[in-house]
């Protein structure tokens, strides 16, 4: 029976992708985080998560905390808008509780007011001759 053969890269194609890794700065980067992760007093949970924060950090990305916090803000601030809204709305209908809009949105179209009749002229009494 033979062993399994695993596949090495050659050594030529190693120190090609080491070049590249130094040139693009991801080991300095990566190093940095390993470095940093190491002088940790309270080692984070989450490994993970602490190296891919501190990597946004340094590429001058928001990190998770960072969007998770713009989040919150911005549905507080949406919550705000609708009750503003709301209310808003509360307060332009208590006036035109008497015309209301029908179902499509469109506001009824109001009736003239009749015209006034027209008034005949006052008959003159034929005046009288005096004779």
């Amino acid at each position: 029976m033979s062993t399994p053969q695993t596949y090495k890269p050659s050594e030529a194609k190693r120190e090609e992708f080491r070049k590249y890794l130094e040139k693009a700065g991801i080991m300095d980067a990566l190093t940095k985080v390993l470095v940093s992760l190491y002088e940790e007093i309270d080692k984070p949970e989450d490994a993970l998560n602490y190296i891919i924060d501190q990597l946004s950090l340094q590429a001058g990305l928001e990190t998770h905390k960072m969007l998770n916090a713009k989040l919150e803000e911005a549905t507080m601030q949406c919550k705000a808008l609708q009750e503003e809204l709301s209310t808003l709305k509360t307060a332009e209908e208590v006036p035109n509780t008497a015309v209301e809009a029908p179902e499509g949105g469109e506001a009824p179209e109001e009736e003239a007011p009749p015209a006034p009749a027209e008034e005949a002229p006052p008959v003159e009494a034929p005046e009288e001759t005096p004779q």
